[in-house]
């Protein structure tokens, strides 16, 4: 079984890949963090360094890294869907679940760790919930292609329990 976890960032993609890795005793990967082990570097850094365009490749290459392995969740970072063929290549290779938190909520979250994101990194928080709002916005054609979708703010582990029972 290979899960895919997509949404902004914030939407508790990586909170979820780990209860859900513990209840279904399969591995779990962060997909950002895999990239930081390839790289040597934080996500930060990357961008700084090499740029988003560097980064975004290097994202492609790892989350294809995966296609041999058998069993798996991964919370993907909130843009890998966005970029060349991610999406479709998740959708045929696995389960792909869209988080899609209130706005409000992931903005609270995110407003203590606007230094380690990059792409948040200069927003005021009195405007994070906009920017997020645009961003999702942008990113909608892409994560509406996933396979489910869950929505609101009561998302519960049965939630997920209940869609990937349907594939084993």
């Amino acid at each position: 079984m290979k899960v895919f976890l997509i949404g902004l960032m914030g939407s508790g993609k990586s909170f979820w890949a780990e209860k859900l890795s513990a209840l279904l005793n399969i591995p779990v990967f962060d997909l950002d963090r895999e990239i930081e082990k390839a790289e040597h570097k934080t996500v930060a850094e990357i961008f700084t360094e090499k740029g988003e365009a560097y980064f975004r490749g290097k994202e492609n290459e790892v989350l294809k890294s995966f296609a041999d392995k058998q069993s798996f969740l991964i919370s993907t970072g909130g843009g890998a869907p966005c970029f060349f063929d991610n999406m479709d290549w998740m959708n045929k290779n696995g389960i792909t679940i869209w988080i899609d938190e209130p706005l409000n909520i992931i903005a609270r979250r995110l407003q203590k760790e606007k230094a380690h994101r990059p792409l948040i990194a200069s927003v005021n928080d009195a405007d994070l919930e906009d920017f997020l709002a645009r961003m999702r916005d942008k990113r909608n054609a892409f994560y509406s292609k996933a396979q489910y979708q869950l929505t609101g703010s009561n998302i519960s582990e049965k939630d997920f329990l209940k869609i990937i029972s349907s594939y084993e």
